[in-house]
């Protein structure tokens, strides 16, 4: 619709990895999984796994810069200019969270939090962990979820769903739970199965490519009809094979003793806050301002894709990918911060910078502004930093940076102002040159 054409509004790409790798190793390059070679690259990556292979020492930690797939997803989307904002991790479930460079400073509010669930919380191996930010203003929230397995709990995985709903909280005025934020992607290995059909037709549906025979009993499928707070997350088509049970490093389902069934366990959901109902005792005046109140801002969701890739094998479930556009009309689009260099950066000089904080918010002289070099992996992947003074609105302020401090190599980099109680970089330079020092050339 109109506003989308005017200068505040903008088109941005999520692309979304749902995969239970199954205690595996990453042995493959994350290039198919995350459409590296893609010609629009997205502009935030979210990726959800279960079953990450947890040592006892990291029972629930947020330091995981150290486990394995994060460390190959970092380490692929860094050099394209994507930095890692965020993760979360309790046991085997894991979230991460990239974001194109440019879009960091609106990125705001950024939370985790995880819930378990299980038998009573037994090794909290199942339940959900979610992060949830303002994006140019918009409330969004992602939640992987790893639910109860085994065809006959249907009715526990959705009332274990509810209850993460419920009971995650977060400490943000407006949006204290999952269903406040205006949109909502869930995900994980929900773990619903194919009811009353037996493997052979499943087989043979799955085979002859009829995969619409089986949409009918898909247990996700069968109580979204049954639950109103269910109704409220949309799915596209399931036009993609059963993304479990392989036998590893095979297209062929389980061909073990147990045979288990194929079933769409992984999957990924969205939901756009619903508008509230007019209260009967509002005259029209009043029902009529809250809509317009309500659409100054809509943010509109399109799925363009929903498969799974079939090449990835180290696992015996097959990751599921969905890409989405996002339209929204930006609610704010200046930084908190405007962070530059002053004059030529070279190595072995004395260099300056300046700031100035454009809005106010929680600044602290905890608060520092980094030297990132471009294609830098996260706010503490810096190659020095200064910590910033008590400072006034609007004026600018001008910070020395120690000569043996500058890189030697020179090089590509920019200027970030980190705010410690926002957790987020609130101000980015544009990117500017470091001349080498003369001995390096």
């Amino acid at each position: 619709s109109s506003y989308y054409s005017q200068s505040s509004g903008q088109r941005d790409r999520i692309h979304i990895v749902t995969w239970n790798v199954a205690t595996a190793e990453p042995s493959e390059d994350a290039t198919s999984l995350l459409q590296l070679d893609a010609q629009l690259p997205p502009d935030l990556y979210v990726i959800g796994l279960q079953e990450v292979n947890a040592t006892p020492v990291r029972f629930i930690t947020d330091l995981i810069s150290e486990d394995s797939w994060s460390h190959v997803f970092t380490n692929s989307l860094a050099p394209r200019g994507f930095v890692k904002v965020t993760s979360v991790r309790m046991q085997g479930l894991l979230l991460l969270l990239f974001a194109k460079q440019i879009h960091l400073p609106y990125i705001r509010n950024i939370q985790t939090t995880y819930t378990r669930t299980g038998v009573f919380g037994y090794w909290g191996n199942k339940g959900g962990v979610s992060v949830r930010f303002s994006f140019y203003g918009h409330m969004i929230c992602f939640l992987n979820c790893h639910l109860a397995a085994h065809m006959n709990n249907a009715l526990q995985r959705v009332d274990e769903f509810e209850y993460i709903l419920e009971t995650q909280d977060f400490d943000i005025y407006d949006t204290p739970q999952i269903r406040d934020h205006k949109v909502v992607f869930w995900f994980g290995d929900l773990n619903f199965r194919i009811a009353d059909h037996g493997l052979h037709f499943l087989r043979s549906s799955i085979n002859s490519g009829r995969l619409n025979l089986l949409w009918g009993k898909d247990q996700l499928i069968m109580m979204k009809k049954k639950e109103a707070f269910l109704q409220e997350f949309e799915e596209g088509p399931l036009n993609f094979k059963p993304t479990y049970k392989f036998d590893r490093n095979s297209d062929t389902y389980d061909t073990s003793g147990k045979k288990r069934k194929p079933a769409w366990t992984d999957r990924i959901l969205w939901r756009i806050k619903p508008k509230p109902l007019p209260s009967e005792e509002d005259d029209e005046k009043a029902s009529t301002s809250t809509d317009e109140e309500q659409d100054e801002y809509p943010v509109l969701v399109t799925q363009d894709k929903y498969t799974s890739d079939m090449s990835y094998g180290v696992s015996d479930h097959k990751p599921v990918i969905a890409t989405f556009s996002l339209e929204l009309r930006k609610v704010f689009d200046t930084p908190l911060v405007r962070v530059s260099p002053v004059g030529i950066w070279s190595a072995g000089q004395d260099a300056l910078l300046t700031y100035s904080v454009l809005e106010d918010f929680m600044s602290s002289t905890w608060d520092w502004i980094g030297l990132y070099k471009v294609g830098f992996k996260t706010a503490s992947d810096y190659e020095t930093f200064v910590w910033v003074r008590e400072n006034e609105l609007p004026e600018i302020n001008e910070i020395s940076v120690d000569k043996g401090q500058i890189p030697l190599l020179g090089g590509q980099y920019v200027l970030g102002y980190y705010s410690t109680n926002m957790q987020s970089i609130t101000g980015l330079s544009d990117s500017f040159q470091v001349t080498a020092s003369l001995s390096y050339l």
